[in-house]
């Protein structure tokens, strides 16, 4: 791309106060991104209370925090491997349990996932390039808001974009070496998202088969060692949960057969792409129920669900990833921009189908995942355009990208016209007058126009980012923008658990048996072990449907002396919900504390 758009090079590389720029500049992008996803942090409380007392859990007991238990009892787990629980319960075990080590974990992983990106990107498409990515990464409002919140996204995706340097690395040599850290990277992505950090495969396998600068055999050869870096890194987890003994650790929630792998290819893996039991999306019922995703297609992105989080600059990145594919259809086999284009546009394309598609649970925040993809392409594209827009189909091109980043940032704002009005019609009318110059071709204000090119793509998803830090967010389905008045619905995310009455915590607190209350709806056993700080039995997990304790189990554990408390809730619906409470209606007299029906089980 470079070679066909950009005039030939005839200066010597840049000079050393180019280079202490760029530093400077990389340092500030990073302290930007530091500062936007670390400023007031803890505004947010816990969060998401049900990852949020899964790590306090891990801080109480090893057991929990390898497996990723919920409750430090270990009945059951999280409906997620437990890697990202991994890194949070060591923070929780550093610095002390609180919300600041709940939630400061994603917010490195952010800036981490930023900087290799502009490293990623840089090595291809120079500093300039890379400082670009990084900052449109940076800047997507769902990379805020999930950089500020403790869910097991940003973890992967700081997993996911060191993959992409590291193929990046590996396809520079044909370093097997490389590619082998690459595939491992993915691997520990299984271990925090399962089968959704398996969607880059593709486009990391390709390019590196494609591109590598040695012979074919040895390119499937390096597949081959890559491959059974990827079965270890992901492997070696599912291999100690199926050999450890089921009664000493806790049930796998979200598994049919209290099975890690079960996990993966059911309800964590298949059934989200094709729906069914326990994994409705936003194609089941009102496809207007934007927490699930809306109706599947390939405009879901620019939907009301997924568009305002993360589809600001996707339409330049399709073109940029387009008019890069043609410019570059002549260079050499082992050309590095054209691998990069083909690395990050597979990356962009193969998970943002499957997102369009698929027709089990979803939620708009999963996009976090396409943001690095996004930032790649307009970062290498935009600066090879720039290089070479004396040629005119490179500056119509770039052109083009400024136009519908403009006017789609419009129709954007306009979805919360309340929000900073005036906005949306100054990124409209600096759109028109950029995209009018680099058609025209105003060589004397190269400089003005750049800058206003960058501000015109930036200025709505920044402002959107802002928005997202400066409010709190909680739930279990957050979403990134500002908090107005009629924005659309169901919007703002799914509130916290309802018991969080003070009588009933502080009795709980006061407890001292192994686990101080069960209760029958997860979030709601959450809510309680964070306010007392003592271990909750969520009967059924999640969904309330596992069979995670059974009744024999739990009666067991009652006369065993080693649960305080029956709290009902809401959940309860399946598993041994239903016996459990019917079982202590049964045999134990109820009491009121604070409004909430308790039994006393001892």
């Amino acid at each position: 791309m470079t070679t066909t758009l950009a005039p030939p090079a005839t200066a010597a590389p840049a000079a050393p106060r180019r280079a202490t720029r760029h530093r400077l500049l990389m340092w500030l992008m990073l302290a930007g991104t530091a500062a936007l996803y670390l400023w007031n942090l803890t505004a947010t409380g816990w969060a998401n209370s049900y990852y949020a007392a899964a790590t306090q859990a891990a801080t109480q007991s090893w057991k929990a925090w390898l497996f990723g238990s919920l409750d430090a009892g270990n009945v059951i787990t999280v409906d997620k491997p437990p890697a990202s629980l991994w890194l949070s319960g060591l923070f929780g075990r550093i610095f002390g349990f609180s919300s600041w080590s709940v939630l400061a974990p994603q917010a490195l992983a952010g800036v981490a996932s930023v900087f290799l990106l502009y490293a990623a990107v840089k090595r291809v498409a120079g500093p300039a390039a890379g400082l670009l990515a990084g900052t449109v990464f940076a800047l997507t409002p769902v990379a805020t808001l999930m950089f500020r919140f403790n869910l097991p996204d940003p973890l992967l995706v700081l997993l996911l974009v060191a993959g992409g340097y590291a193929v990046t690395r590996a396809v520079e040599k044909a370093s097997w070496r490389w590619l082998a850290l690459a595939a491992a990277l993915v691997g520990l992505g299984f271990l925090t998202k399962m089968l959704q950090a398996f969607l880059v495969l593709p486009a990391f396998g390709l390019v590196y088969l494609l591109v590598a600068p040695t012979t074919l055999g040895r390119r499937i050869a390096h597949l081959a060692v890559a491959t059974g870096a990827l079965v270890v890194s992901a492997g070696w987890f599912v291999a100690l949960v199926a050999v450890w003994p089921a009664a000493s650790r806790p049930y796998i929630a979200g598994s049919t057969d209290n099975s890690l792998l079960e996990l993966a290819l059911g309800y964590n893996g298949l059934g989200r792409i094709f729906g069914g039991d326990g994994n409705p999306g936003g194609a089941k019922g009102d496809g207007n129920n934007i927490g699930f995703g809306g109706a599947t297609g390939l405009g879901r992105m620019f939907g009301a669900a997924f568009g305002n989080e993360v589809s600001w600059l996707l339409p330049a990145a399709l073109i940029a990833l387009g008019a890069g594919l043609w410019f570059t259809r002549r260079m050499p086999r082992t050309d590095r921009t054209r691998a990069a284009l083909l690395l990050w546009g597979g990356w962009l394309l193969g998970t943002a189908i499957v997102f369009s598609l698929m027709s089990g649970i979803i939620h708009p925040y999963y996009a976090v995942a396409l943001a690095p993809a996004i930032g790649a392409l307009v970062g290498i594209a935009g600066v090879q355009l720039w290089q070479g827009r004396t040629n005119r189909p490179a500056a119509v091109t770039m052109a083009a990208m400024v136009a519908v980043t403009a006017v789609w940032s419009f129709i954007l704002l306009d979805r919360f016209a309340s929000w900073l009005p005036w906005l949306r019609w100054v990124i409209l009318a600096g759109g028109v007058v950029v995209a009018t110059l680099l058609v025209v071709g105003t060589q004397r204000l190269g400089r003005w126009v750049a800058t206003g090119a960058v501000v015109v793509a930036l200025a709505g998803s920044g402002a959107f980012a802002v928005a997202t830090a400066a409010q709190p967010h909680g739930g279990s389905i957050p979403f990134s923008g500002p908090a107005v008045a009629g924005d659309g619905g169901g919007r703002k995310g799914a509130g916290p658990g309802e018991m969080r009455n003070t009588a009933v915590t502080s009795l709980l607190a006061a407890t001292t048996t192994k686990w101080a209350a069960a209760t029958t709806d997860a979030t709601n056993a959450a809510d309680l072990e964070l306010a007392s700080g003592k271990s909750v039995i969520a009967i059924g997990g999640w969904s309330g449907s596992d069979p995670a304790p059974t009744l024999a189990q739990f009666q067991r554990y009652v006369a065993d002396g080693q649960i305080s408390y029956y709290i009902p809730g809401g959940g309860g619906g399946g598993g041994g919900g239903t016996d459990i409470a019917q079982w202590v209606a049964d045999h134990y007299q109820s009491t009121t504390v604070g409004n909430q029906t308790v039994y006393d089980l001892r």
